[in-house]
């Protein structure tokens, strides 16, 4: 799993232990995983504590959400529209089918949404992906939504190009970090014109939103989908 370490307020933390093939995104050999930078914790405002410490019991992200966003990894095109700074709502809400949009619209205009970022780009092989970061005035706000996004039963509201999520049976239930909800799905086989995955991860007062696809029948790897999603991850947690 990935360590993030020097917590202490005003500093950038980074990677500061175990071995480097132990550390999604940071391997040596070659089993699939993408080749993401040295990732670190941003530098946070004077005397703010991070999420998660004693001091912060509201579990509020103070860094730059922009900052917390997962650069893409090396070799990816990436998209001119989702280069790291602000979206919009329909922007967001484009990643569900059009039936839903307009609800999820709604719900998110009449919520206590703060900001919201995105990054996208696109791997030599095709596989497309999209993180956004969905940060909320409090804990209370960012976990209803992420709750009513589950709201018909255990399976969360479909993104556009597929019909039903199914749980990600290579998901490892305990991959995220201690203090995190992480929920991972993969269009189930068949999955027509591609395959698409998607991983919620619900950090505090933060959303985040990872989705993966690719067009034809090899469909989406499931290694630099999980490691994404463990990154991201540990960046918020």
């Amino acid at each position: 799993m990935l360590v993030l370490g020097g917590l202490g307020a005003g500093t950038a933390a980074g990677i500061t232990s175990m071995k480097r093939t132990d550390v999604p995104g940071l391997a040596t050999r070659d089993d699939g995983r993408w080749d993401y930078p040295a990732l670190s914790l941003p530098a946070l405002p004077a005397d703010a504590p991070r999420p998660y410490s004693d001091s912060n019991t509201a579990e509020v992200h103070h860094a730059d959400l922009r900052r917390l966003l997962l650069p893409a990894p090396a070799g990816a095109t990436v998209d001119k529209k989702l280069d790291g700074g602000w979206v919009d709502i329909a922007r967001y809400a484009a990643e569900y089918g059009k039936d839903d949009r307009a609800a999820l619209t709604q719900r998110l205009k009449d919520s206590a949404l703060r900001h919201l970022t995105a990054r996208g780009w696109t791997m030599p092989d095709g596989t497309s992906s999209r993180v956004y970061l969905l940060q909320f005035n409090s804990v209370a706000y960012s976990t209803e939504f992420h709750d009513r996004l589950f709201e018909d039963g255990s399976l969360p509201l479909a993104p556009t190009g597929t019909d039903e999520p199914a749980f990600d049976e290579d998901w490892a239930s305990d991959a995220g970090a201690e203090f995190t909800t992480v929920r991972a799905y993969s269009e189930a086989e068949p999955y027509g014109a591609e395959q698409v995955r998607h991983g919620y991860v619900l950090a505090g007062d933060t959303l985040a939103l990872v989705v993966q696809s690719r067009k034809g029948k090899a469909g989406t790897e499931a290694v630099p989908f999980h490691q994404t999603l463990i990154l991201q991850d540990q960046l918020l947690g």
